[in-house]
């Protein structure tokens, strides 16, 4: 009987044994290195030398002793297919151990780009008192820093509580290994399908398809470092609904992400605009309704080269209408943010992951912000930057994690039922004696799972559309008397006596108007005049200008009953059909166009107002 041999057999995932006999043939042999390494297909090549010289093939139909291999020998194996593509030839056992840890085929975000490629490194000076070396040398003292070094960050002022993303990056890349093991998991509170070894929830559960338990810890890094309204007038005029009706008010913050050079790899969300979707306020609460333009308006934000970055609320209480100030209601003794306002911060970043590399799901966390309007320890109304935790928007998305009725500053995570399993959520907390104990989180601070970020004006402001003295009207403030209609746009371009057409349509409202109303919507021809508020090119402007679409509009303002004095400045037709069609007049309750002349409409006999 043929006394059995230990091969070995080296693969790019490790070494491993395999039994056999002097006589065994290659392709016996060859057919146990697959099934024990999970191949399929032969998809894999066998070599006696590390180079990839000596290749060994079933088809040479020789016995290992022919080919000289015995007891002890390492044998070479490299898979045939790319490591991206081996789950086409192994078992899905192995191919889970072979797939990167990230995915390398996702395409993050420009900024993520640029700032991946940025060193990111805090250089400092050489130190008077403390270097001995020459000008060349480096020591403790004067060696950069990297932009991960709490210290530095806790001894910037104000001091930074939180690092950067991508310093947290270059945190988990920079050991020995650079990263290779790296993954950037999404926490999931949801039983994981296809575990066929009991009945389902709630009738079985075991411990490969249980979700693990939560325990909620201040999150160390932010998605983003800084916020920054490019001007004052773009926050004015929407704490304009409030200051006119005391009613609360929702928006959408459109912009850029920009690098912000106060923190190492830091980013900043840059707002350009805000969109006020359809919704009903009240002086202590909001509705946000469902809006039928929100895709067009994120179309037409793009083409402008802006996109949604944020969402921003008032929760403004007068304290004294003499002197102006406002009421000081968010502060550490009651909250900063409510539990329903992370709830619907968690699903709004739910909505906008962001993109990332290092994560097998393609995404991880996200870079949309909350800001809030409030009262400040001055009694002046103070903008508020936050963002909820990636372990709130895991618990929000899966559907964990519910408001508290009578108390604002407390959520609660709901227990497992016959229709969900939910895991337990845990904090930490500090009891009367000092001793760091653990809760359950019901009911749980809301402080836990909020990070907040500087909100700022900039010293020189800048303009990505224009400011008028009479700007356009904002979207959905029909309640002000505020509408969106071609009176209103014939009434603004009267006003506006500007000679450069581009400042006279650079204005994100009018823009969106143009796109929306449904007398003449421009969704497929304004591209051009999109482009050109975009590069601020004022030729292109005025190309577009002279097509038919800017005709028909300036006919249909002419025909509102608004003195055109300033209108046939940016006319594209002009003559003798602007002087007729200024003399009909719409009727303001049906809104019939009447001919001149006449005192009554001629469609609901009401008088001419």
């Amino acid at each position: 009987v043929p006394l059995p041999q230990i091969i070995r057999v080296q693969s790019p995932e490790g070494v491993k044994r395999i039994t056999a006999t002097k006589r065994e043939t290659v392709a016996t042999f060859l057919k146990k290195v697959a099934k024990e390494f999970g191949f399929r297909n032969n998809g894999f090549s066998v070599y006696t030398n590390r180079n990839r010289t000596g290749e060994i093939t079933a088809s040479q139909n020789k016995s290992l002793n022919l080919l000289k291999i015995k007891h002890g020998d390492m044998l070479f194996l490299y898979p045939s297919s790319p490591a991206g593509s081996s789950s086409e030839t192994m078992d899905t056992s192995v191919s889970q151990s072979l797939r990167p840890a990230g995915a390398p085929q996702v395409v993050e975000d420009e900024i993520d780009q640029y700032l991946i490629k940025q060193d990111g490194k805090i250089y400092r000076n050489r130190d008077q008192q403390l270097c001995r070396h020459g000008p060349l040398g480096k020591c403790v003292h004067c060696v950069p820093l990297e932009p991960f070094d709490e210290d530095y960050l806790n001894h910037l002022e104000p001091p930074v509580k939180h690092m950067s993303f991508h310093a947290y990056i270059r945190k988990l890349t920079g050991g020995a290994d650079k990263g290779k093991f790296v993954a950037l998991e999404n926490i999931s509170c949801k039983i994981k399908s296809g575990c066929e070894g009991h009945p389902p929830w709630p009738e079985g559960i075991c411990t490969k398809c249980q979700p693990s338990a939560i325990t909620l810890n201040r999150q160390k890094y932010r998605h983003v470092d800084n916020i920054m309204f490019e001007n004052h007038t773009i926050a004015d005029r929407f704490l304009d609904f409030w200051r006119k009706t005391g009613n609360q008010r929702v928006g959408y913050l459109y912009g850029r992400y920009t690098e912000h050079k106060d923190i190492p790899l830091g980013i900043r969300a840059e707002v350009a605009a805000i969109y006020e979707p359809p919704q009903i306020g009240t002086q202590n609460s909001l509705e946000i309704l469902e809006d039928p333009k929100a895709e067009v308006v994120d179309e037409i934000a793009s083409k402008l080269g802006l996109r949604k970055v944020g969402w921003i609320f008032t929760d403004l209480v007068s304290e004294d209408t003499r002197k102006g100030t406002v009421r000081y209601s968010r502060n550490k003794d009651t909250y900063y943010l409510s539990a329903e306002e992370c709830i619907t911060a968690g699903n709004f970043q739910n909505q906008q992951p962001n993109i990332c590399r290092l994560s097998p799901d393609g995404h991880f966390g996200s870079k949309f912000v909350t800001v809030v309007a409030t009262g400040g320890p001055d009694n002046q109304v103070h903008f508020e930057g936050y963002q909820v935790s990636n372990q709130c928007m895991a618990l929000v998305r899966d559907e964990c994690l519910l408001p508290c009725r009578d108390a604002p500053e407390l959520g609660y995570a709901k227990e497992s039922s016959s229709e969900q399993y939910v895991p337990d959520v845990f904090y930490k907390d500090i009891d009367k004696f000092g001793n760091e104990i653990t809760q359950l989180a019901r009911p749980l601070p809301v402080e836990y799972l909020i990070i907040d970020i500087t909100t700022t004006f900039p010293k020189d402001p800048v303009y990505t559309f224009s400011i008028s003295q009479n700007p356009f009207p904002i979207e959905n403030r029909d309640v002000l008397g505020e509408t969106q209609d071609f009176h209103s746009l014939a009434t603004y371009l009267s006003q506006n006596t500007s000679s450069v057409f581009l400042d006279v349509v650079s204005d994100f409202h009018l823009l969106l108007f143009l796109v929306t109303n449904e007398v003449m919507p421009l969704r497929d021809s304004i591209s051009l005049l999109l482009e050109a508020v975009r590069t601020k090119n004022e030729e292109l402007a005025q190309t577009w200008k002279k097509s038919e679409q800017w005709a028909t509009i300036e006919q249909l303002c002419s025909t509102v009953g608004v003195p055109l004095s300033g209108l046939h400045e940016y006319g594209a037709m002009g003559g003798p059909a602007h002087a007729a069609a200024a003399a009909m007049w719409a009727c303001q309750h049906c809104t019939f166009m009447n001919q001149p002349g006449t005192d009554h409409c001629e469609m609901c006999s009401l008088p001419r107002t």
